[in-house]
Parts: structure tokens; C-alpha cells; sequence
């Protein structure tokens, strides 16, 4: 039941984004229309997964999302929280690979949209042009959100976050708001099933400007990942498979620091 379910979800999922895909075309003659129709996107999405998958997605913390500019970093464990966010974040903005602004049509509706794209063969220009989209996104009050370890991790693997996410932390200069979710519970990263349950994504609150670059990225990397285990933990218990979260280093399961 599960592969049926599953398999049904993935054949509807990729024909409404296709469809979504080529109705959507006249949304490309302005940028609020591509956030528009990838709002409608999600939401479609969302639909599917509870009506034919069974899953659910709860979003926790809401009231935690201040108004304005603002830095979003999220835990990366599925292709879910990149369709989600952008169903309750008003104004978002992606950073993403450069590549990805070459796929035929939907690099059409990034690059319309507005998302911050990294040229990793500019080399150490990279970052500097890095910035200058980020701030032109901050500066006309979006959320940009960054997945600080670059990449979907599986459940319950090692922490490896990057750099990126203190560098822009110490450009802006605006808060930061951490997301932790345990969606690779049930849209695992390469893998075709979709687990019934209820897949949380916690906006917890968020880290104001002004802290030293360092203890920034200590700071952001304890609170997403004691969060993320304690929900894989809560909300994971009892499905099949489910991995068993690590620790991120010493404190992680604990409280954040005071300062």
C-alpha cells in the first residue's frame, strides 16, 4: 500500500507541476507573479501529499516570524521544505546553485523570481556577487532563505554546515530566523516513498543582528539541530526505517548558550 500510494503521489505531483509549469507562463511578466504562482506550487503539492500519501505538514512557531528583511536558515533533509516555506514566508527568495538557472522553464521562473544564484566558477568572485543579490533582496524587504549545509542531508547524518550562512549573517545585518523541521521522516532524500504522518517544520525564534561571526554559526547550528532531533525523536517515533538522530557536537542537545 505504501509503494502504491507513493507512486501515485509522485505521478500526480509531477503532472500538476507540469501543468502548473506551462499554464503558469504569463506569471513570468513580473516577479511578485512567479512568487505567486510557486506559492500556489506548494500549496497544490501539500494538498497531494495529505489527500493520496497521507502526509501531513504542520508548521509550529509562526508567530516567531518577525515582519521585514530577514534571513532564513532552514534544516535540509528533503526536496518538502523547499516546496513548503514558500507557502507561509510572503516575500521569499532562494539562495540556490547558479545551474539551476539553466534548466529549460524552470530557470525562467527562478531567475524572474528573484533568487540569489551562486557562480562557484566566478572563484572567489563567487561570494562577492553572492552578496550583492543578497542585499538587493534584503534591501526590498524579502526573507531569503539559505539552506546552511548546502545540500539535503539524510536523518540522522552528521552535522556539516558551511560557511555561507555567517558570511551572510555578518553582510545584512538583519535577523536570522532558524527553521528546524524532521521532513526526511517521511519525503526521504533519493527516495521514490512517501510516508504517512506528520512532518513538522518549527520556526524557532530567530537570532538577532550584531553577534560575532563565530558564535553566530555556533549559535544557529545548536538551536536547528537540538530542534531537528527533537522532533525526529517526537514526531518519528514508531515509523519503519526512520534513522536515529547524532549528536551536533558538545551542547547540541542542550539549551543555547546565554550570552
Amino acid at each position: 500500500m505504501l509503494a502504491l500510494r507513493s507512486l501515485a503521489f509522485n505521478l500526480c505531483f509531477y503532472a500538476a507541476t507540469t501543468l502548473l509549469a506551462l499554464a503558469g507562463l504569463p506569471a513570468l511578466i513580473s516577479g511578485r507573479s512567479v512568487l505567486r504562482l510557486a506559492r500556489a506550487w506548494g500549496r497544490v503539492t501539500l494538498w497531494l501529499l495529505r489527500v493520496i500519501a497521507g502526509t501531513r505538514v504542520e508548521f509550529r512557531g509562526l508567530e516567531n516570524i518577525p515582519p521585514g528583511p530577514l534571513l532564513v536558515a532552514a534544516k535540509h533533509q528533503s526536496a518538502l521544505e523547499t516546496l513548503a516555506l514558500c507557502t507561509v514566508l510572503p516575500d521569499f527568495a532562494y539562495v540556490l546553485k547558479r545551474e539551476l538557472l539553466l534548466i529549460p522553464l524552470i530557470g525562467w521562473y527562478l531567475s524572474r523570481g528573484g533568487m540569489v544564484a551562486i557562480d562557484r566558477s566566478k572563484g572567489s568572485r563567487a561570494m562577492s556577487l553572492m552578496n550583492a543579490a543578497a542585499a538587493e533582496a534584503i534591501g526590498q524587504g524579502r526573507q531569503l532563505i539559505i539552506f546552511p549545509e548546502g545540500t539535503r542531508r539524510p536523518v540522522g547524518a552528521p552535522p556539516a554546515y558551511k560557511q555561507g550562512l555567517s558570511h551572510l549573517y555578518t553582510a545584512l545585518n538583519v535577523p536570522c530566523l532558524p527553521v528546524a523541521l524532521n521532513t526526511g521522516l517521511f519525503w526521504a532524500r533519493n527516495s521514490l516513498l512517501r510516508r504517512p504522518g506528520t512532518a513538522v517544520i518549527e520556526f524557532l525564534p530567530p537570532i538577532p543582528p550584531g553577534l560575532p561571526r563565530q558564535e553566530f554559526q555556533s549559535v544557529a547550528q545548536e538551536r536547528l539541530e537540538a530542534a531537528s532531533n527533537a522532533l525526529v525523536e517526537a514526531e518519528g517515533q514508531g515509523l519503519a526505517g526512520a534513522a536515529r538522530p547524532v549528536a551536533a557536537g558538545p551542547g547540541a542537545a542542550s539549551a543555547v548558550p546565554r550570552r
